[in-house]
């Protein structure tokens, strides 16, 4: 399937075949009234009318009166509202009809489920539903920000204040060790969406599928958990215009302690130069934001639209960081033939202009000397045209930062486009087939420049420019069909499906120096005259990869007490061996409300659930199962060199799939008339087959490595996961509070059933694995593993000498474990140890709604406990016998006495826990009159991280849940795009510093 239509060509003409189709109108009736609440009698304003077993419908206006066309041949309606338990009437001879609604429970909400929904007394898997009540506030600029620290087992970690920094996702703990770690991405059924296609404003809630028996419907990449996204939609009713917009205010809310100008001249009198200046100050500033929200919404009773426009104007805290970006979305629904068939079109399109910065400007605003100054002082110094002015001095690893951040580009331009439409057809009453089309395409473009005259990776190349271009499309087709019988208190749903997805991938790269002029930069590569002397560097790719899939699903509902889910996906990919194509993926789950079963007073709802389901995993990349030749060298032909190709990773035509089978039970419960409502579960993880990249003897293999599945090894998780909530008062009356609070544990261990692979041929002598790029880097420590892996252990182990104290000689002193007498100069591993473990104990998040009238307040608090930091700022710069160049770092670990060469130890491993008040939030609604422009006005006031509690001394003491390895002297992050999951816990010193924000917004509705 290519790509080849004009997208808003095709958007116009389905647009213009809905409004076509509203004509064919068949016979109806109207018909009128007013929906009330049943205790007192108020008017319920946006109460939902709805024709039972169509999409036809309306709301209630302000006085709670509604006015519904009813086609002809329906003959009930269903009123609903939320909070309330909705009412099925059937429709008699009068037009006026007036219902007074119960008030429901929360067991009557509805929860997105992969491929349709259920109501959440119905759902038998471990499920977190969020919606716009429930998310964070504040500036947020990333979906996953929403509902970070709000659902159990789920981590996401975003160390530093990046505005174009990404986030670390986890859905209970780690599920794989070569493929993908992070949950899969669904926004309004596009699987594998890019979370770049939705701005935060636009998503009307987030559900998270948890456990295998909810996942396994998506098969082959739900092994880290699912992601639902839906976004909002229109309703019928006159249009309604509103606008929410915020400026907000940036600030350094943590940083590295360093010695001033005079605390530096005191401990290293040598080189001080007679300056004073606050390197951190020179490369940050007080980032001012704003942005603006405009949407638009309404509809008839057989058309509903909602289209909105997002403008955001982000900066960041470090110099030339932030980012514009321009989202707009448009969904339109249509209904036709007498509501039987339903048409839906959804289309996005954002363009994002992005300045990254440099991150390292940070590290060396740390570490560079604070009595130096920031520019040479008079233009007749010699050096003064050699580095554009800045004060620099020559040496291994230390650049001015100032330099770093003004002479460099690094920029970048996104573009993302996705469509999708969906048909669906009421063949007979209680049976819809449907059909689904989406296309994401998504342009991406970065580039760096470094001036001829930077010491920072410019000077050494007499300029340097960096371009990568991308490409990125995917197609997803679908064919479903449902049928869905309610008889009595009884149900029955069965889905059944057909999934066709293609992905294409292209990317050119290319990075040259020597250019003639810095006005050139990247945007003319054929003035760098690296060509010439074979410095420059080209390369291009291409690939792509299909899955496709059949799946159904059955769901029985017994009395409204017994549940029962049973799935099953068997799906086939072209990035499989070939004797591997295939797999099947069940997934059952069942539960029963004990609370019907018996009547106990207090007792709202006890629901106990079993699940167990199995998901995949697909490789990281296309073609891995195949031979692949490499440039290696070049031999002389013809008048030239060519380069010559050898292998460099062997076939393996039996590639399959990761998979992974989890065992969930939980409870679900709620008292005092639902005063009390919350859920437990633990579940258990056991992922097989697992895909790796191993290491192999030359000969009898062309190649030293194979991707395979591990048979050998097996990764287990299991944990623990707790959400209780209160509601103190009446939604809506004098004073209301909800506080709520989530809780979550997990235990990761990397074992083995026996040992042949000899990757991990290490596990039969009971030895760990250690990783060398976790070592620290340089100067000096790049041959120090910091990580280990043991057989039966927990994953994030820490690793090295246990330090007992400072030697009177200045010089460190070890715990000596192999009796040997070295207490200082630890070189081998046998006086190492486990000195600590980079995954948290458990996660906790602390949410409070309160509202006093119409003044609102909410604060949320989350924390992580139990990880630890590997320090490598105090590693380095702590020690007194550090270069004398390099500034100071001063903790409270900071001793005079230390005088040796930095060595890492458990020293420099500390203790991360902390508590942050993630956000705080006070609004205000004001009453507006019958006559006003507006029907919504409401001010807030907002704050993000305005402090933290913890005894970590670095910048963020966010958890690390993976190590891109290392990087120094200008260089790049060794596995920058390919962190390593099993080396949790070591905080780099390329890190973005964390941030404050304080925004105030309005939202206006017309």
């Amino acid at each position: 399937m290519k790509l080849k239509f004009d997208y808003l060509s095709k958007c116009l003409l389905l647009c213009l075949f809905f409004v076509g189709l509203s004509s064919l109108a068949f016979g109806q009736r109207t018909i009128t009234g007013t929906v009330t609440d049943a205790e007192n009698g108020e008017p319920l304003i946006g109460a939902s009318v709805l024709v039972r077993g169509t999409t036809t419908g309306t709301i209630t206006d302000i006085d709670g009166s509604y006015r519904l066309t009813v086609p002809e041949g329906n003959d009930e309606v269903e009123v609903s509202y939320t909070g309330y338990t909705a009412s099925v009437i059937e429709l008699g001879a009068a037009n006026v009809l007036d219902v007074a609604l119960a008030p429901g429970t929360l067991l009557d909400e509805v929860v997105v489920v992969g491929y349709g929904t259920q109501k959440a007394k119905e759902v038998t898997s471990a499920i977190a539903s969020l919606d716009t009540d429930d998310f964070n506030v504040g500036n947020v600029n990333d979906p996953t920000q929403l509902v970070q620290g709000k659902v159990a087992g789920l981590s996401i970690a975003r160390p530093g204040g990046d505005p174009n920094g990404s986030s670390t996702i986890r859905l209970r703990g780690l599920s794989t060790l070569g493929a993908n770690t992070s949950p899969l991405i669904v926004i309004d059924g596009v699987i594998g969406a890019s979370l770049e296609t939705v701005d935060p404003n636009d998503i009307a809630s987030i559900d998270v599928l948890k456990d295998g028996s909810a996942a396994a419907i998506y098969g082959t990449r739900a092994s880290s958990g699912v992601i639902i996204i839906t976004t909002k939609k229109g309703q019928e009713g006159a249009a309604r215009v509103e606008y929410n917009g915020y400026v907000s205010a940036e600030s350094v809310s943590r940083r590295v302690p360093v010695a001033s100008a005079s605390e530096f001249a005191q401990y290293r009198p040598g080189s001080d130069r007679g300056f004073s200046t606050n390197w951190l100050d020179e490369v940050t500033e007080t980032g001012i934001s704003n942005a603006h929200n405009l949407s638009i919404s309404g509809g008839s009773a057989s058309t509903t639209y909602r289209a909105s426009v997002n403008f955001r104007d982000i900066n960041g805290i470090g110099l030339n960081s932030g980012f514009d970006q321009l989202n707009g979305r448009l969904g339109i629904t249509q209904k036709a033939l007498n509501d039987r068939l339903t048409l839906s079109i959804d289309a996005t399109a954002t363009n994002r202009d992005a300045s990254y910065g440099l991150r390292e400007a940070f590290r060396y605003a740390t570490t560079y000397n604070p009595t130096a100054p920031t520019q040479i002082q008079s233009e007749t110094d010699p050096l003064f045209d050699t580095y554009g002015g800045y004060y620099q001095e020559v040496n291994f690893d230390y650049f001015n930062p100032l330099a770093i951040a003004e002479q460099s580009t690094n920029i970048g331009n996104l573009r993302d486009f996705l469509v999708s439409g969906r048909a669906d057809y009421k063949l007979v009453e209680g049976l819809t087939a449907g059909v689904f089309y989406s296309a994401l395409r998504e342009n991406d473009a970065f580039a760096e420049y470094y001036q001829k005259d930077a010491y920072f990776r410019g000077i050494n190349r007499n300029g340097l420019a960096k371009r990568v271009d991308q490409i990125k499309e995917s197609q997803l087709f679908e064919l479903t069909g449902n049928y869905d019988l309610e008889f009595g208190n009884n149900g029955l749903d069965v889905l059944l499906g057909y999934s066709y997805q293609d992905f294409e991938f292209s990317e050119l790269f290319v990075e040259a120096g020597n250019f003639i002029s810095d006005d050139l930069t990247f945007n003319r590569f054929d003035a760098a005259q690296d060509f010439a002397d074979a410095r420059a560097t080209v390369s291009s790719t291409r690939n792509n990869y299909k899955v496709i899939a059949f799946f159904g699903r059955v769901n029985l509902n017994f009395d409204n007490t017994y549940f029962l889910s049973a799935s099953l996906r068997q799906e086939g990919s072209t990035r499989f061996g070939a004797n591997n194509k295939w797999q099947m993926f069940p997934g059952v789950s069942a539960g029963v409300t004990l609370s019907n079963l018996f009547d106990v007073s207090g007792i709202d709802n006890l629901k106990l659930r079993v699940g167990y389901g199995e998901t995949g995993n697909l490789p990281p990349e296309s073609y891995l199962s195949f031979l692949r030749f490499e440039p290696q060298g070049s031999f002389f032909y013809n008048g030239g060199f060519v380069p010559a190709l050898a292998p460099s990773r062997n076939a393996n035509p039996d590639l399959r799939w990761e998979t992974k089978g989890e065992f969930d039970v939980g409870l679900d419960f709620a008292f005092g008339d639902y005063f009390l409502t919350g859920s437990v579960d633990y579940y258990n993880r056991r992922t097989r087959d697992l895909l790796y990249q191993v290491v192999v003897p030359v000969p009898p293999n062309l190649a030293p490595t194979t991707w395979a599945n591990l048979e050998d090894v097996v990764l287990r998780n299991s944990g623990f996961e707790a959400t209780l909530g209160l509601n103190v008062g009446e939604e809506g009356s004098s004073f209301y509070w909800n506080p709520s609070l989530v809780f979550s544990t997990y235990n990761t261990i990397l074992d083995t059933l026996s040992v042949e692979d000899p990757t991990f041929a290490f596990f039969s002598s009971g030895d760990a694995f250690k990783d060398p790029l976790t070592a620290p880097g340089a100067p000096g420590l790049n041959d120090d593993p910091t990580t280990a892996v043991f057989p039966g252990q927990e994953l994030g182990q820490l690793w090295g000498p246990q330090f007992v104290e400072v030697g009177e000689d200045g010089e460190f002193v070890f715990a000596d474990l192999n009796g040997d007498g070295m207490v200082a100069d630890i070189v081998g591993e046998e006086d190492k140890q486990v000195i600590g473990n980079g995954l948290p104990d458990f996660s906790l998040g602390f949410a409070n709604t309160f509202s006093f009238g119409n003044l609102s307040l909410s604060f949320f608090l989350r924390g992580d406990f139990g990880h630890d930091l590997a320090n490598l700022y105090r590693v380095f710069y702590e020690p007194l016998g550090s270069r004398s160049i390099d500034n100071l770092v001063i903790t409270e670990y900071f001793d005079e006495n230390l005088t040796a060469t930095p060595k890492f130890s458990s020293y420099y491993v500390e203790d991360a826990s902390y508590v942050v008040l993630d956000n705080a939030s006070l609004s205000y609604t004001f009453d507006l009159a019958e006559d006003s422009a507006f029907d919504k006005l409401r001010l807030y006031v907002t704050g993000q991280n305005l402090f933290w509690i913890t005894n970590y001394s670095g910048s963020d003491p966010t958890p690390r849940y993976a190590d891109p390895g290392r990087a120094d002297n200008g260089g790049r992050y060794e596995r920058e795009f390919n962190p390593s999951p099993l080396a949790p816990g070591i905080d780099r010193r390329n890190s973005y510093f964390n941030s404050r924000t304080i925004l105030f917004g309005v939202n206006v509705g017309f």
